[in-house]
C-alpha cells in the first residue's frame, strides 16, 4: 500500500494542522515538567531543609535575577546564530535544553536537612542555576517557534491554545500528584514510634503529640496526630520523594520534547531577522525598542501580575493548607479543581478571537478574575466550616477570567512580534521572546522572595515547620493568599486593557501591511539600461 503524501502549501511545506498542534502542546508539557516544580523549591527549603525566611528570600532573588538575565542574552545568541544545524536552528537548541532538563529538574532538590546552613545555600545555588541553565536553553527557542510555525494570525492562536494545553495539563499533573507524593498524614500507630518522623518543633515537647488537643485524650490506634499549636492535621514533607520525582518528571519531559522535535515544522525561515546582511543583534537596542513595543510591554506587565500573584502565592498556599486547612496533600487537588474551567475556552478561542479579538476577550476575562479575586477575600472572615468552599468559589471564578487569557497569550507575544517588525522593521523572534521571559522571570523571582519575607513578617516561624505555626500565623496565610490573587487580577488588567494597544481592528492592519511589504520585497527589480 502507497504512503499517503501529505498536502503541501504554496512553499513546499507540509500543510498546517493537528499534528503542529499536538506537538507544540506536547513542548509546553516538557517544559512544565519542570516548571511546574517551581513552586514546591520554595516550599522544599522552607519546610523540609528549614532554610531561614530571609536568607531563601536573599538566596531565591539572586538566583531568579541571573535567571533573568541569562534569557535575553540566550534569546540574542540563537538570533545571531545562522549556521546550518541538521535539525534547524531551533529545534537544536531545544534537543541540547531537554538533555540537561533530565537531571537538572533533580539538582534543586538534594535532601541534605543536616547539612550546615552555608552547605545548604551552596546546594540552592549551585542546584538552581544548573537546572535553570538548561530549561532556559530549552524554553526560549520553543516560545520563540510560535512565529516560525505558521504566518496566519488564526492558526497562530490555535497554536497558543494548543501551548496553552500543553502547559496545563504538563502543569496539572505534578500539580495534583505531588502534593499527594511528598506530603503524609501522620497518625497513631499504638507506639510512640511515629515522633520519628516527626521534627518536633523548638519549644513543643514529645508528649504533647500523644495527646489530642482538641480533647485532651490519648490517641487510639490509627487516629490522626494534630498538631499542639492549631489543633489541624499533622503533615510531613518526605523530601527524598520531591528529589526521585523530580527525576522521573525529567525523563517525561525529555520523551514530550522529542516528540516535539520529531513532528512540528518550522515554515518560516529561521533566520530571517534582517541579520542576513550580516548585521548582529544588538541586545542593548533591542531592550529599548523593546520598551517602545507597548504589545510587548502590555503583554509582559500581564504575565507578571500572574507569576506575581499566582506563583509568589504557591508557597504561601501550601503554608495555609498545611497550617489552616490540615490537607497540605490535597492542595493540587483543590488547585486543579479551581483552574478546570479554563478547559471550557479551548474548544471555542478561534471562534472567540474572530469575533472579538484577543485583546477584547482578554480584558473581558480579567474583569472576571477581578471578581474571583475579591471572593477570595471573603473566606478569612467565614466560619472554618465554610472557608474552603467559598475560597474554591473564588478561585473557579478566578479561573473562569484567566480562561481566554490563558489560550491566546502566546498568541498575543507572537503579534507583538509582529508589531516590532510592523514599527521597527526587525522580527527579532528570540530577542523579543526573551525579553517579554526576563522580566517575568524577574516577577518569578521578586514576587516569592518578597512573600517569604511578608509570611515572616505575619507570624511564620521557619524552625517551627508547618507543625509549630500559632493560628493566627496560619489565619494571616488566607488573607496573604486571598491578597495575591487580587493582585494578580489588577496587573492583568492593566497590562492588557491599559497597556497593550493590539485591538482586533490593528491586528488586521498590522497583518495586511506586513503581507504586502513580504509581497513587495519578493517582486523582482526591473533593470532599465
Amino acid at each position: 500500500m502507497a504512503k499517503k503524501t501529505p498536502a503541501l502549501d504554496a512553499k513546499g511545506h507540509r500543510k498546517f494542522g493537528m499534528r503542529d498542534k499536538f506537538a507544540y502542546a506536547a513542548g509546553d508539557f516538557g517544559c512544565n515538567m519542570s516548571f511546574a516544580l517551581k513552586g514546591t523549591v520554595q516550599t522544599f527549603w522552607l519546610v523540609y531543609m528549614m532554610m531561614e525566611t530571609g536568607l531563601l528570600s536573599i538566596l531565591l532573588l539572586l538566583v531568579q535575577i541571573w535567571d533573568a538575565v541569562n534569557d535575553p542574552l540566550i534569546g540574542s545568541m540563537i538570533d545571531n546564530d545562522h549556521r546550518k544545524y541538521k535539525l534547524g536552528k531551533y529545534k537544536t537548541y531545544i534537543f541540547v535544553g531537554a538533555c540537561g532538563l533530565l537531571v537538572g529538574g533533580a539538582a534543586v532538590f538534594l535532601p541534605f536537612p543536616n547539612a550546615a546552613v552555608w552547605v545548604k545555600a551552596v546546594l540552592f545555588v549551585v542546584g538552581y542555576i544548573i537546572w535553570d541553565a538548561f530549561y532556559t536553553i530549552a524554553n526560549v527557542p520553543y516560545g520563540s517557534m510560535l512565529s516560525l510555525v505558521t504566518e496566519d494570525n488564526a492558526e497562530r492562536a490555535q497554536l497558543s491554545t494548543w501551548r496553552s494545553v500543553g502547559s496545563m495539563v504538563g502543569g496539572m499533573i505534578p500539580g495534583m500528584i505531588l502534593p499527594m507524593l511528598i506530603w503524609q498524614k501522620v497518625k497513631f500507630d499504638g507506639t510512640t514510634d511515629f515522633l520519628n518522623k516527626i521534627e518536633i518543633p523548638e519549644g513543643f515537647a514529645k508528649e504533647q503529640f500523644l495527646v489530642n488537643p482538641n480533647t485532651g485524650k490519648a490517641y487510639e490506634m490509627g487516629e490522626a496526630v494534630l498538631s499542639p499549636a492549631t489543633g489541624k492535621q499533622v503533615e510531613i514533607l518526605l523530601g527524598d520523594r520531591v528529589f526521585w520525582t523530580a527525576l522521573i518528571m525529567g525523563i517525561l519531559g525529555f520523551i514530550a520534547f522529542m516528540f516535539m522535535i520529531k513532528f512540528i515544522t518550522v515554515r518560516v525561515n529561521e533566520n530571517s531577522v534582517k541579520a542576513s546582511e550580516g548585521e548582529k543583534i544588538n541586545i542593548i537596542k533591542s531592550f529599548g525598542t523593546f520598551m517602545k513595543n507597548r504589545p510587548a510591554v502590555g503583554a509582559t506587565v500581564a504575565a507578571m501580575g500572574m507569576f506575581l500573584g499566582m506563583q509568589s502565592a504557591t508557597t504561601a498556599n501550601a503554608i495555609m493548607f498545611a497550617t489552616y486547612f490540615g490537607q497540605a496533600s490535597m492542595s493540587g487537588v483543590v488547585q486543579i479543581i479551581g483552574f478546570l474551567p479554563m478547559f471550557i475556552f479551548m474548544p471555542f478561542v478561534k471562534k472567540i478571537v474572530n469575533k472579538f479579538g484577543k485583546k477584547e476577550a482578554s480584558v473581558f476575562g480579567t474583569i472576571v478574575s477581578l471578581v474571583g479575586g475579591a471572593i477570595m477575600l471573603i473566606f478569612p472572615l467565614v466560619p472554618f466550616q465554610y472557608a474552603l468552599p467559598v475560597y474554591m468559589i473564588g478561585l473557579v471564578v478566578f479561573g473562569i477570567g484567566m480562561g481566554v487569557y490563558t489560550c491566546v497569550s502566546w498568541a498575543m507575544m507572537g503579534d507583538a512580534i509582529d508589531y516590532n517588525e510592523w514599527k521597527y522593521g526587525r522580527r527579532e523572534e528570540g530577542t523579543v521572546y526573551s525579553l517579554h521571559s526576563f522580566f517575568r522571570k524577574l516577577a518569578q523571582g521578586v514576587g516569592p522572595s518578597i512573600v517569604l519575607l511578608v509570611m515572616g513578617a505575619l507570624g511564620y516561624v521557619e524552625n517551627l515547620g508547618t507543625i509549630g505555626q500559632s493560628a493566627e500565623t496560619a489565619l494571616n496565610m488566607c488573607w496573604l493568599v486571598a491578597g495575591l490573587y487580587l493582585l494578580s487580577a489588577v496587573l492583568q488588567f492593566i497590562g492588557l486593557a491599559v497597556i497593550y494597544n493590539l485591538d482586533k481592528k490593528t491586528v488586521a492592519k498590522m497583518n495586511e501591511e506586513l503581507g504586502r511589504n513580504e509581497a513587495e520585497a519578493k517582486e523582482p527589480v526591473s533593470v532599465v539600461e
